[in-house]
């Protein structure tokens, strides 16, 4: 009998999920127990801005691109504890582990996971309305609380389309920040994969 690969993909704790105390929570549901997963490497990032802005330029203009910007860095649900503007990056291993999380995670729309799964973990996310000085809505922000690495489509839709909360290329920077010293990265089927071979840093 043939035996799959195993595969790694990393998830983002976002601000949001940790201002309402939703972290143990999506720590549980995504637990070896429920998905037969293991940690492969966790660590807290600080997306600065200037981070956000070089990875993020493609949505420059847009009327949602400073919201954006403030959510991922963290501004808007920590206006005044800079100290706690972080993100939880964590790479899980494990067989079918891009599609296992996914499919846990829900559809990136808080509104339409609820409709389609209630009990995925985006299903208690939100969707905040944009408005300009005059108070007219203009667009709309997805406060999801997490971020899931995409297969090989959704991956070159997403950084093609720059519709995606969370782009390739500010997914890699982000891994980047994991642990220089004690993982690499290759890319691989267009996502980031992580591999436990030490890497040397100058």
């Amino acid at each position: 009998m043939p035996t799959k690969s195993l595969e790694q993909t990393l998830v983002l704790i976002k601000p949001d999920a940790m201002k309402n105390s939703l972290t143990g929570y999506i720590l549980s549901v995504l637990s070896e127990f429920h998905t037969g997963l293991r940690f492969a490497a966790l660590k807290i990032v600080d997306v600065n801005r200037i981070l956000a802005e070089e990875h993020y330029a493609e949505h420059k203009g847009k009327a949602f691109f400073p919201s954006l910007l403030e959510y991922i860095t963290g501004q808007i649900h920590y206006p005044n504890d800079a100290w706690k503007r972080r993100v939880v990056a964590i790479v899980y291993q494990g067989e079918d582990a891009i599609q296992t999380i996914r499919k846990i995670a829900g559809n990136t729309n808080p509104h339409i996971a609820r409709d389609e799964k209630p009990g995925c973990i985006r299903a208690l996310g939100t969707v905040v309305a944009i408005k300009d000085a005059a108070g007219n809505i203009i667009s709309d922000r997805l406060d999801n609380l997490i971020h899931a690495s995409a297969n090989k489509e959704d991956a070159e839709k997403e950084s093609n389309s720059g519709s995606s909360p969370m782009t390739y290329h500010l997914l890699c920077s982000l891994i980047l920040q994991l642990s220089a010293k004690s993982i690499t990265i290759s890319r691989m089927e267009n996502y980031c994969f992580l591999t436990n071979r030490t890497a040397s840093v100058s």
